[in-house]
C-alpha cells in the first residue's frame, strides 16, 4: 500500500490528500477547519441534531460551497479523543457509497470536531421506529435496498480496505439515510483495525447491548464476525419495524435467563422461519405490500448472521451475493442461545 501524505497549507486550513492501494483505489481530501469556523458555520451549535455518549451532533452550513453538514463535536474526555482519533483513521481514508463521508474536522486545543455531509433523512432508527412525527414509512423496496447497501458498506470494510476495518457498533442508529434513502454506515468511533496477516484482535469491550456477539463477552480476540452478528440483529428490525427486544427487557446476552421467547424477537423469526411463515413476521404497516421471496432471504441471513459460533456466520461477501439473488442459502440451524430461551420459557410456563 502506498499511502501519499501530502501537507499544504492555503489560508485556514490543511489540505491533506491520501492515495489508498488495494483491491480499489480511491482519492480524497480531508480539510482541517479552525474552530471559529465551525462555531461560525452552526452558528454557534445553535441546531442539535442528536446526540450520542461521547459529544453531540449540530447541522451547519459551509458558506463557500453552501452545502450542509453535521459537526459531531466530541467531549474533552480521553474517550473522546479516542473516538476523534479511530474515525479519522478509518472513515477519513475510505471512500464507498455506503459509507458516510468524512469532510473536514478540527483538532485544535481541546476541540475535536469531525465534520461530516448531512443525511437528510436522518437515521435508520428514526423511520423503523418512528422516532418523530415526521420519519417517513419505509416500504419493503427501500428496506431491501438499505439491506444491500449495508451489506456492501461492511463487505468494504471488512474484504477490501488495506487493514480490516471492524467497525463495531453497528446498530440503526449508526447507518444513516440519504435524499435518495441510500444507507451510509456511521460512526467509527468504536472502530478497530486488523492487518492482514491476523485474522483477529484483541480489545476492550465496547458496543451496543442487543447487537453484541456472545463471543466478545467473553474476551476472546474479535473478528469481523461480530459486525455480521449486529448486521442480523438490525435485519430483524427491519423485517418486523420494532425492536427486537422490548423496553422491559433485559439485553444481557451473557445469560439466556434474562429474555422471555415471546418478547425477544429473534426466537420468534427462527421459528416462524422454520415453520414457514415468515409473513407473520413483517411490519403490519407494510399492509403484505412486499415480497415474500425477498422478506424470506433477509430473514435466512439474519438467522445464520446470529449463529452462536462465529465460524457458522457467513462473511458479508457472501451475504451480499445473496442479497442480489446470484447465490441460494439453506435454511440455518436454531442457535443454542435461541433454543435456551425457548426451554427455560416453557419450564417457567409449566410450574
Amino acid at each position: 500500500m502506498l499511502v501519499l501524505l501530502l501537507l499544504i497549507w492555503k489560508n485556514k486550513f490543511k489540505w491533506c490528500v491520501f492515495s489508498l492501494c488495494g483491491n480499489q483505489s480511491s482519492a480524497g481530501g480531508i480539510i482541517a477547519f479552525r474552530y471559529t469556523d465551525l462555531v461560525r458555520a452552526t452558528k454557534s451549535f445553535s441546531e442539535k441534531l442528536g446526540g450520542g455518549a461521547f459529544g453531540s451532533v449540530y447541522k451547519g452550513v459551509l458558506s463557500d460551497s453552501k452545502i450542509t453538514i453535521a459537526v459531531k463535536k466530541l467531549d474533552g474526555a480521553s474517550q473522546g479523543e479516542k473516538q476523534f482519533r479511530a474515525e479519522v483513521s478509518s472513515v477519513g481514508l475510505i471512500q464507498h457509497l455506503n459509507l458516510v463521508k468524512l469532510i473536514c474536522f478540527c483538532c485544535e486545543g481541546d476541540h475535536r470536531l469531525l465534520v461530516y455531509e448531512h443525511m437528510l433523512n436522518g437515521s435508520l432508527d428514526g423511520h423503523l421506529f418512528k422516532k418523530s412525527y415526521n420519519a417517513a414509512f419505509l416500504s419493503w423496496s427501500t428496506r431491501y435496498q438499505i439491506t444491500l447497501g449495508v451489506a456492501r458498506g461492511l463487505s468494504y470494510l471488512h474484504q477490501s480496505c488495506h487493514k480490516c476495518i471492524i467497525h463495531c457498533d453497528i446498530k440503526p442508529e449508526n447507518i444513516l439515510v440519504d435524499s435518495s434513502y441510500v444507507p451510509k454506515v456511521a460512526d467509527f468511533g468504536l472502530a478497530t483495525f486488523v492487518g492482514r496477516d491476523f485474522s483477529r484482535i484483541l480489545t476492550s469491550f465496547r458496543g451496543t447491548a442487543g447487537y453484541i456477539a456472545r463471543e466478545w463477552l467473553s474476551g476472546v480476540p474479535i473478528t469481523p464476525k461480530i459486525d455480521v452478528y449486529s448486521f442480523g440483529m438490525v435485519l430483524l428490525e427491519i423485517i418486523s419495524g420494532r425492536r427486537n427486544s422490548s423496553a422491559g427487557t433485559s439485553h444481557d446476552a451473557s445469560s439466556s435467563s434474562s429474555y422471555k421467547h415471546d418478547e425477544f424477537f429473534p426466537v420468534q423469526a427462527i421459528n416462524k422461519l422454520h415453520s414457514g411463515d415468515v409473513r407473520s413476521l413483517v411490519d403490519p404497516q407494510l399492509h403484505s405490500d412486499f415480497s415474500l421471496e425477498e422478506v424470506e432471504r433477509v430473514c435466512k441471513v439474519a438467522c445464520w448472521c446470529i449463529q452462536d459460533s462465529e465460524f457458522d456466520r457467513p462473511m458479508m461477501g457472501e451475504i451480499v451475493r445473496v442479497l442480489e439473488g446470484l447465490r441460494e442459502i439453506d435454511m440455518p440451524p436454531m442457535p443454542r442461545f435461541l433454543a435456551a430461551i425457548m426451554e427455560q420459557s416453557g419450564a417457567a410456563t409449566s410450574m
